[in-house]
């Protein structure tokens, strides 16, 4: 039996941009991504803790050590710059693999961003 379980999680990190006019995706800092274990055009849910909205597209990097974190296309509408954002993947995986699995928890600072 397969069973699907969180990934990785980004938790409370700044939204720095919403770009209405890109084609879509969350375009986030690659060391973020790196931390959590996201690779390029992983899908991603999105949980906005000012406005309570959930949603799902797929990553793209940013640039490195920015704290970038821009939601594109329709999604821009989803956020205001300085909300903050949960951000998780989940994978499929055998029940017996899910019991031991430790997924990748990354804890930005509040405020910029960054690892610390």
């Amino acid at each position: 039996m397969q069973v699907e379980v969180v990934k990785s999680k980004i938790h409370r990190v700044k939204v720095t941009g919403a770009d209405l006019n890109y084609i879509g995706s969350i375009t986030i800092d690659e060391d973020l991504m790196d931390a959590a274990n996201i690779i390029r055009g992983e899908k991603v849910q999105i949980v906005n803790n000012n406005n309570g909205e959930r949603l799902e597209t797929y990553a793209i990097p940013g640039p490195r050590n920015s704290g970038e974190l821009t939601l594109n296309g329709a999604a821009a509408r989803k956020v205001a710059v300085g909300d903050v954002l949960i951000l998780i993947t989940y994978a499929w995986m055998d029940i017996e693999e899910a019991k031991t699995f430790n997924p990748a928890l990354v804890f930005p600072n509040e405020e910029t961003n960054l690892l610390k």
